[in-house]
Formats: C-alpha cells, structure tokens, sequence
C-alpha cells in the first residue's frame, strides 16, 4: 500500500485521475444536501426544532464517508481481490447480527440498523459493494466453470442466496432486487453461458414475483401501485401525493424552497421520495438535469471498466461494471417509484437522497472506482 502523501500527490496531478467522475459526482452531492436541507426543513423543525437537522446530519455522513474513502483508496486491486472474501464474511455475520432482538435496532417495523457509537450503520447499504467485489473475484477466479457449467454458476448464487434470506429477512425488498439484478449484470459480462443466464434470470423474476405477492404489506403495495387512486388516503396515499408533487412542479418547478407536499403531505420527502421534491421545486427541467448527470456517471463509469478490461485487469473491470449496475439499477428503480412506474419501495436516490449509510456505501463505491481508474491510468500512461 503506497503512502497517503504519495498517492495524494499522485492522484491530485494532471490526468492521473477521472475528472468527468469527479464532477459529475460532486455535483450530485452539492445538489443532494440541497434538497435535502429544503425537504426536510419542516419535519426537522417539528421532530427537533432544529430545521437544518437532517442536512447537518447528511453533511457529516458526507464528511465520514469521504474520510473512509480516502482510505480505501490507498488500496491496490489486487489487495481488495484477496480480502473480499474476508469482507464478505463479516458482512454476512453483521447481517445476521441485526436479527437479533437487542442487537439490531427496528426502524418502521424493519431490523437494518446497528448502532456505531452515536451513528446509526444500515448493513444491507454497505454489503452493497462488498457483494460487487466478492462476485468480480470469484468470477474471476472461477470463471471456465462458471461460464461452462451449470454447476459452476450456480455456486456463487448459493452465497447470494444468503444475502438474499438475510435482507428478506429484515426485510429489505428493494436491496435484495438491486442485489441481484446486478449480479445478474455481472455474471452475464464474464461470459456465462446464454442459456444459463436466461435459466437464472427467468428463476429469479419467478422467485421476486412470489416474494412480492406473498407478504401481505407487499401485496398491498403492489394494488396500490396498479391504482393509487383507488385508496387515496390508504395504500395509495404515498405515490398519490407524489404524483401530486410532479403535477405542480410543470416545467420549471415552484422554486427551490417553495414545495407543498413536504409540508407533512408527502412521507419521507428527505429520503426516498426526494425526486419528487425535485420535481416539484424545480420542475421538468431538474428531473431532466438529475437524469442526465446520472447518465453521464454511469456512462463514465462503464468507460473505467472498459478500460481496465482493455488492460486485462478482469477483477477491477468486472468490480466497475458491478459499481456502475448498483448505481443505475437504484436511480432507475428510485425515480421509477417516485413516478409510479414501479412499487413503492424503501430505495434512496444514490449521492442525492438523505441516508447516512447510502451515503457511506455511495462514497466507498466511488472511492473504488477512482482507485480502478487510477491504477488503469498508470499502466497506460495517462489518458483523458
């Protein structure tokens, strides 16, 4: 592992790092504690009298993340390949850890959170990268019986499958959706076989329609998403109002500050319904601009796999492709139930949306991909 001071020097000189990535990202974030701070000004001041609460709180987060970034960072690929396994194992025991009644603290009738001296950690945020590096390195490391057999490709899936019981479990449907719909992405670029891909994909849609049936509240989230008008004030309340939202907003929004719906109308208007804040503050021209920044990012992000793959660096190219499959899948996903195209599900809006632990998550994915990024910058000597 290279010095802190070295590698900051390294990484801070001309074309050495993405710079497209970094602003896109930057971005995104100052957009992010923006609408958060104007979304959550009056529950903050009704919750804590202090209307900058969760914005203060988003801040720090922020700073945390970039802090544990920066270590991450100093971080070979080839280091990250040989402990992802380890990684993947203490994740799977902190998933395990907050079932425990007195261990995992319950949220809204869901057990995702441990407490981490006066912060609050959601584990199914974190496992997020931590399944992307364990998938590339075992697709790497298996990757002829993986791509050739039946057998090998569904070894990896019986991990996953662990994950999956686990998020369930707490349950978090909408992390275990985004979970494996990009495994699904990533074993489909190393090469599996077309019929076992179309094997795994049908038996996974099949396994999430079941599951999202089975359960009573996901059942009536599903009926409410079908016709949310039919229960305006019972399970069709939530996608109701921010439907709302996106009908004030109209072209170029009420203006920033200048929301209804998050005046105690719209449920979580901070956290995963902040799209249509945006909407409505800042109308059809800042869904347009949040849109096209995380089409760029993805776009810049799938550039940085292609060239570590280029390089024949498959561990750092698969672990981007995966980074930038999490990122997509949860924006699609977000704005997709914000807009009433998908069910409601407890999913933020990735670097943008209030959530320590997305945040954290957000900024150890980042930190990654620019390690990625660096490393493939070297071996070809710098490039744009």
């Amino acid at each position: 592992m290279q010095s802190t001071f070295t590698f900051s020097r390294a990484f801070l000189s001309s074309d050495i790092c993405d710079r497209w990535l970094v602003l896109l990202v930057f971005s995104l974030v100052v957009l992010g504690l923006l609408m958060v701070a104007s979304a959550s000004i009056a529950v903050a001041t009704h919750q804590f009298n202090q209307p900058f609460h969760y914005f203060i709180r988003q801040f720090v987060y922020l700073v945390l993340g970039i802090l544990i970034g920066s270590v991450i960072i100093q971080f070979s690929t080839d280091e990250m390949e040989k402990f992802s396994g380890a990684l993947m194992g203490i994740t799977l025991i902190l998933l395990g850890l907050v079932l425990l009644p007195g261990v995992g603290h319950v949220v809204n009738g869901s057990a995702r959170w441990l407490g981490v001296g006066p912060l609050m950690i959601q584990v199914s945020e974190i496992a997020k990268p931590v399944v992307v590096l364990y998938m590339a390195g075992y697709l790497v490391r298996h990757h002829l019986p993986v791509t050739t057999t039946l057998e090998g490709f569904l070894k990896p899936m019986g991990i996953l499958g662990v994950v999956v019981v686990l998020l369930l479990k707490e349950p978090d449907f909408g992390s275990t959706v985004v979970m494996l719909v990009t495994v699904l992405g990533m074993m489909f670029l190393a090469g599996m076989r077309l019929r076992y891909f179309l094997l795994l994909v049908l038996a996974v849609t099949f396994s999430l329609l079941v599951l999202a049936v089975a359960v009573p509240y996901r059942l009536a989230r599903l009926t409410a998403f079908i016709n949310p008008w039919a229960t305006p004030y019972g399970n069709g309340y939530q996608l109701t109002q921010s439907l709302i939202a996106f009908g004030r907003g109209g072209w170029f929004g009420t203006g920033l500050g200048n929301s209804i719906q998050k005046l105690f109308y719209l449920p979580e208007a901070h956290t995963d319904f902040l799209f249509a804040v945006i909407a409505e503050e800042l109308g059809f021209a800042g869904i347009l601009l949040v849109t096209l920044l995380f089409m760029f990012l993805v776009f810049r992000i799938f550039l940085i796999a292609r060239r570590a793959q280029q390089l024949r660096r498959y561990f750092a190219g698969l672990s981007a492709y995966g980074l930038g499959f999490w990122i997509a899948i949860q924006f699609v996903v977000s704005i997709g139930v914000n807009c009433g195209i998908l069910p409601t599900k407890g999913l933020t809006l990735p670097l943008v949306s209030y959530g320590g632990s997305s945040m954290l998550a957000n900024c150890i994915g980042i930190a990654l991909l620019l390690r990625i990024d660096y490393e493939s910058r070297q071996q070809m000597g710098g490039f744009r």
